[in-house]
């Protein structure tokens, strides 16, 4: 009786705990792994343009009162200036970071997707190019021969 309560002991312990690895990897957005620099500097980006977006109209008003002015933009503009600067002060925060590090994770696979059509693009460009190349070469050595 005891041989038979520890095979029932090691074959429920011996289950396969192989999980299919053909999947593309899913990212957590609310808490992703750690980024390489170059991904923080994509990340950055994102966040930097978001940050623009929401104050378009407050610097679109600084530039337009900036135009052909050089030192004396500084204080000639500080109405718009300080109202472009209290927006981007405003929207620069830590959750907005982290709303453009959602969005870096969710176009991932589009990026992704996009560098690997370039990559097979790019090989078949170079497949052509060398078999243009060699039909080239038999076409020299062909006129040689006569």
């Amino acid at each position: 009786m005891a041989a038979s309560s520890t095979s029932s002991d090691t074959s429920s312990t011996s289950a396969p705990q192989s999980a299919p690895q053909s999947a593309p990897k899913q990212y957590n957005l609310r808490n992703p792994l750690p980024l390489s620099a170059p991904q923080e500097q994509e990340v950055k980006l994102l966040y930097y343009k978001r940050v623009r977006a929401h104050c378009a109209p407050e610097i679109k008003a600084f530039a337009e009162c900036a135009v052909n002015r050089t030192v004396t933009a500084t204080w000639v503009c500080r109405q718009q200036r300080l109202a472009m600067n209290s927006c981007m002060l405003a929207h620069a925060k830590p959750e907005e970071e982290d709303r453009a590090r959602e969005e870096w994770f969710a176009s991932y696979e589009e990026r992704r997707r996009a560098r690997e059509e370039e990559l097979a693009r790019v090989e078949k460009r170079r497949a052509e190019v060398i078999r243009m190349m060699r039909e080239d070469e038999a076409r020299t050595r062909a006129a040689a021969g006569k």
